[in-house]
């Protein structure tokens, strides 16, 4: 047969795998290892659920051995899973058929240290044993069917797909060492390798080697792995080392976890969960298509890895095992959906990770920031995606201050409140630095009161929805009103300014580009700024509307407040309305629209307006 080329993104991970894994080529054989062992999984499965497999007489392991000559050095993988037919050749090895390979890739930056660690989130399984290998052949065939395959690839060049007669069902992969592989063609090092990365592998692992003994030649065949469920076993057997090698394991992640949780639960359901935190999130957490990172047992039986229903949504980033004892084997994919046990298992594990979130915060805040930094927009999502949880959700938020870049949390805010002050205050916006900056946290400064910096478009959805925290209201100081509690009655007058003739001329120039224009108790040192008004959206909501489609939704004006005590307000009051006055309060009025991050309908309108300024004043 012709020989095939890789999809672009194969040839591209391939590369990048070899260079970037180098200082870590042992987990090929970890890759190799857990494949056949999902391939021994969906043939149990299968075996146990579909009747046309059910003749099939099983006896699941895995067969390692090795040759290690002057003419050969090679290490073999054998497996008696569901196999392979010439389609599936094509799709698991010509292309990767997981989403996100384009971005996934354009994320890698050369630093074989920070891309060692993205290709850990994506998984390199097969592939990885490119880094030791000069050819690869893979003799497969699919269960119940009459033709075996052949595959061949340098890795390199393409692949080549012949027919070649097979005994039995399942897979061999034979993996040409090459020089920086020769080191693992012995019994130790294999068997070093399964110790410590696929001990946990439910079916055995046989080490085929030879020995001489006496002048003798013997074949031997060992079990090199305990053959147990890890997660089955009891939390007090095992060390933070175990589980982070199964961590490794599991995920292909080459860093230790941030997180680990295991719960055996037993009583009216009896069922374990072995929960996992990466240091870093995956890298298609914000894709609709993002990968689910649970797998489902049951009885230890493996049963589905591509299940979103497994976890609430904004908990997607948790990665681990649930084995349930209560389930049928033969239960469907659309029965699982809907299953009441399932359901509460998923309750129940919601539950004790957010408890568990909430400790790591108390226990050690330095840590949680650190998770934080990665999933806080996931968990905020859960603040509209689950009421049930919300109160344990809000404990979990934090956010920058005007007052500090430390991250300060609802309870901590509150903490320090001032003695009468009644409500929480907040601000949204698009980056952190304008945030701060903002005219409307002036007489928030000048009073020391607290404001949370929100700074992602999504808390503009999540906080508008969510009124309070226990006794205390949300206010968002991007609105009207907003600020009464601490702004009170300024009962100072200024003689020199009759305000309310001001304020007519200005509407007059604004016309139907505002829904009002008042004076401001909030401004201190800035002449001018836009809020909403009270029940509004914000500009930025209304923004955030046009980009999930509801650019049809009416666009609500802005409220124009001015500082009646600023130098320009008090010279502007003096002018008669005329062009320079026009030209004046529109100018004000896009800078306040700048101020917060507002596009402004005519740009060259606003730059003409600021060069006659400038102009005038040189």
């Amino acid at each position: 047969m012709a020989k095939q080329k890789f999809r672009t993104e194969v040839s591209q991970l391939l590369h990048l795998i070899i260079h970037s894994l180098y200082s870590n080529k042992e987990i090929f054989l970890r890759e190799l290892i857990s494949n056949s062992s999902d391939a021994l999984d969906k043939l149990r499965y299968l075996s146990l659920t579909d009747k046309k497999y059910k003749t099939i007489k099983l006896d699941p392991k895995i067969s390692l051995s090795f040759i290690k000559s002057e003419k050969e050095n090679t290490i073999t993988i054998s497996d008696n899973g569901i196999g392979m037919n010439k389609e599936d050749l094509v799709s698991s090895l010509g292309t990767i058929a997981r989403s996100g390979t384009k971005k996934f890739i354009e994320q890698l930056t050369g630093d074989s240290k920070k891309d060692s660690n993205l290709i850990g989130q994506f998984g390199v399984g097969f592939y990885s044993c490119y880094m030791v290998a000069d050819k690869v052949e893979v003799h497969t065939k699919k269960a119940l069917d009459k033709k075996g395959f052949l595959w061949k690839s340098d890795g390199k060049t393409g692949f080549t797909i012949t027919e070649k007669d097979k005994d039995s069902h399942g897979t061999t992969i034979k993996v040409f060492l090459n020089e920086n592989g020769t080191e693992y063609a012995n019994k130790w090092s294999i068997e070093s390798v399964v110790k410590k990365y696929s001990d946990h592998i439910a079916f055995p692992i046989e080490l085929n080697y030879v020995e001489e003994k006496d002048k003798k030649v013997e074949n031997k065949t060992e079990q090199v792995n305990s053959a147990s469920a890890f997660w089955k076993k009891s939390k007090s057997s095992l060390k933070k080392k175990d589980y982070n090698e199964f961590y490794k394991t599991l995920t292909g992640d080459s860093e230790d976890p941030l997180f680990h949780l295991h719960t055996q639960a037993e009583g009216n359901l009896v069922y374990t969960t072995l929960f996992y935190l990466s240091k870093k999130a995956p890298f298609d957490m914000f894709r609709a298509d993002y990968s689910s990172n649970i797998k489902l047992y049951i009885n230890r039986v493996f049963i589905t890895d591509d299940d979103k229903e497994l976890m609430p949504t904004y908990l997607r980033f948790v990665k681990g095992i649930i084995d349930s004892e209560d389930l049928p084997l033969n239960v469907s994919r659309e029965i699982l959906q809907k299953n009441q046990i399932l359901s509460k298992i998923k309750t129940n594990s919601t539950k004790k990770i957010l408890s568990e979130f909430k400790k790591m915060l108390k226990k050690d805040k330095k840590k949680y920031i650190e998770f934080y930094e990665q999933y806080g927009i996931p968990i905020k999502e859960g603040l509209y995606q689950d009421f049930e949880n919300r109160d344990l959700l809000l404990d979990l938020v934090c956010f920058k201050t005007n007052q500090s870049d430390e991250y300060v949390t609802f309870s901590e805010y509150v903490e320090n409140m001032q003695k009468d002050q009644k409500s929480i205050y907040y601000l949204t916006g698009s980056k952190l630095n304008e945030l701060k900056n903002s005219p409307l946290l002036e007489v928030c400064n000048k009073n020391k009161i607290q404001v949370l910096l929100m700074d992602h478009e999504i808390d503009e959805m999540t906080f508008g929805s969510v009124p309070k925290y226990k006794d205390y209201d949300l206010k968002s100081i991007n609105h009207a009103n907003a600020l009464e509690e601490i702004q009170g009655e300024d009962k100072e007058k200024d003689s020199k300014i009759d305000i309310d003739p001001f304020i007519k001329k200005v509407k007059k120039v604004l016309g139907d580009k505002v829904k009002d224009v008042v004076t401001s108790k909030r401004l201190l040192d800035s002449p001018t700024c836009v809020v909403a008004d009270s029940n509004d959206p914000t500009a930025q909501m209304q923004e955030l509307f046009k980009q999930m489609g509801q650019a049809g939704m009416p666009q609500s004006k802005p409220i124009f407040e001015i500082n009646p005590k600023h130098k320009i307000i008090k010279k502007l009051s003096k002018m008669n309305k005329n062009k320079q006055f026009d030209d004046s309060v529109m100018l004000l009025f896009d800078q306040a629209l700048l101020v917060s991050n507002i596009k402004i309908d005519n740009p060259g309108e606003f730059i003409n307006r600021m060069n006659k300024v400038l102009e005038k004043s040189l």
